[in-house]
C-alpha cells in the first residue's frame, strides 16, 4: 500500500494518521519533536525541521504523497521536491495563497470573489491613507504566519495605526490591510478536490469563535438559506479548481447582514471547522484528503444525522486535579452519544487540547450536550 508522507506533526496531522490506518495507507510524519501531538501515535516518524531540504527529502523518499498539516514548508523546497518526481499536494503553486494572505487577497480580487477592501501596508503614509479610504474601520494583519487570532490587530485610532506600523515593519513583519467587516456570523465552507478534478463538498457549516480562536462549528449552518449555501459551496468549489487545489480546502466566509458573504481566510488542509465531519458524515475529512492527495476516488459527504456540533475542549484558567482519564469516563457515563477527541497535548491555557462531537436530531440537543461534555474535559465539573 502507498506510504503518504504528512509534513507537520499537530492533531491535524494526528487524525490523518486514524484515517490512514483505516485505508491501509502507511503513513509517515516529518514531527519536530518525539512527544508532538502526531509523533505520539504515527506508526513512523522521522524527525526533522520541515525548513530543512535535506530534511523534506529523506522524508519524502518512496512515498507516494506528500502533504502537510501547516503551510509554512518554504515553497522552494517543495518545488525542489517536485522536480526529484515526488508528488507534492497541494502544489506550491496553490499554497502560497494559503501561506500569504495578501497574494491570497489579490487572487481572490482578480477571480472576482467577494473580498473586503485591502491594501499593502509598507509605511506609516500607507497606514494614514487605508485608514481614511475606510473611515477608520482596519483590520491589520501580517501576511505571513498569522492564525488562530495571532497577528491580526484592530487599531482604534489613525496615530495608533501608524505607530503599530511602524514597530511591526521595523521588527520585519510584512502586513496588509482591509476593511472591518461588520458580520453578523462566521460560515465555513469546505470542499476536497483530486488531482483529477473530482470535486466533493460538505455542508456549509457555522463556526463560534472565542479569541480569535474557532470554539463550536454546527453542520449545517442554522438558518442558512438554500440559496446562500449553494453560493458558498459553489465559491469554494470555483477557488478550489481556479487555484488548482489538491486535498481539502476550507474557506472561512463573513456572512454579512444583507445575506452576502466575503471571504475571511483559507486553509489548504484538514481544518478546525471541518473535525464534525469524524462523526456526522460518510466521509471524514481526513480520510477525504487522503484520498484527494492519493488521487483516489472522493467519498460521499452525505451528513449521516440531521445536526453534529463540535466544540472543541481549550485549556482552561486551570488544570483541573482530576486526571484527564477520569474526566472522558465521566463523559462517556453521562452522555454516550459524546465522542472525545484527544489530541495528547499538555496543558496550557487556552490550548486546543481536544474536541467533542456530538450528532443529533436537534440543534438544541446537540449543543446541549457537546457544550456539558466539552466543558467537564476542561473543568471537571458539569455546567
Amino acid at each position: 500500500m502507498p506510504i503518504v508522507t504528512v509534513v507537520g506533526d499537530g492533531q491535524l496531522a494526528r487524525m490523518m494518521h486514524t484515517e490512514a490506518i483505516e485505508l491501509g495507507v502507511a503513513p509517515r510524519v516529518l514531527a519536530g519533536d518525539v512527544e508532538s501531538s502526531a509523533a505520539q501515535v504515527f506508526g513512523e516518524v522521522r524527525i526533522g525541521d520541515y525548513t530543512d531540504l535535506a530534511d523534506l527529502r529523506a522524508a519524502a523518499e518512496g512515498a507516494s504523497a506528500v502533504t502537510f498539516d501547516h503551510e509554512h514548508v518554504p515553497n522552494e523546497h517543495l518545488q525542489s521536491l517536485i522536480d526529484a518526481g515526488v508528488a507534492v499536494e497541494p502544489r506550491p503553486a496553490a499554497l502560497i495563497y494559503a501561506q500569504d494572505k495578501l497574494e491570497q487577497r489579490t487572487r481572490l480580487s482578480e477571480l472576482g470573489a467577494p473580498v473586503p477592501p485591502f491594501a499593502p501596508i509598507a509605511s506609516a503614509a500607507d497606514a494614514a491613507r487605508f485608514f481614511d479610504e475606510v473611515d477608520g474601520a482596519v483590520c491589520l494583519k501580517a501576511t505571513r504566519g498569522g492564525y488562530d487570532g495571532h497577528g491580526v490587530w484592530f487599531p482604534s485610532s489613525r496615530d495608533e495605526f501608524e505607530d503599530l506600523v511602524e514597530k511591526l515593519l521595523a521588527a520585519g513583519t510584512a502586513l496588509y490591510a482591509e476593511a472591518k467587516v461588520p458580520f453578523v456570523r462566521e460560515l465555513s465552507a469546505m470542499v476536497a478536490r483530486n488531482r483529477s478534478g473530482q470535486v466533493a463538498a460538505w455542508p456549509v457549516v457555522e463556526s463560534r469563535q472565542a479569541d480569535g480562536v474557532c470554539r463550536v462549528a454546527i453542520s449545517p449552518a442554522p438558518g442558512l438559506s438554500a440559496e446562500l449555501a449553494v453560493t458558498c459551496r459553489d465559491l469554494a468549489v470555483r477557488i478550489a479548481e481556479e487555484l488548482d487545489v489538491t486535498g481539502v480546502l476550507a474557506v472561512e466566509l463573513f456572512e454579512t447582514a444583507d445575506g452576502s458573504v466575503l471571504v475571511n481566510e483559507m486553509a489548504m488542509r484538514p481544518h478546525n471547522t471541518g473535525h464534525w465531519t469524524q462523526d456526522g458524515c460518510v466521509t471524514s475529512q481526513f480520510e477525504q484528503h487522503l484520498r484527494a492527495v492519493l488521487d483516489w476516488p472522493l467519498g460521499s459527504t452525505e451528513p449521516t444525522a440531521p445536526v453534529t456540533v463540535m466544540v472543541n475542549t481549550l485549556g482552561g484558567d486551570a488544570d483541573p486535579e482530576t486526571p484527564m482519564e477520569e474526566r472522558v469516563i465521566e463523559v462517556m457515563r453521562r452522555y454516550p452519544d459524546a465522542k472525545v477527541h484527544l489530541y495528547g497535548k499538555d496543558y496550557r491555557p487556552g490550548r486546543k487540547m481536544g474536541h467533542v462531537n456530538v450528532a443529533a436530531d436537534s440543534l438544541e440537543r446537540a449543543l446541549e450536550v457537546a457544550e456539558d461534555a466539552a466543558h467537564y474535559i476542561i473543568n471537571a465539573e458539569w455546567k
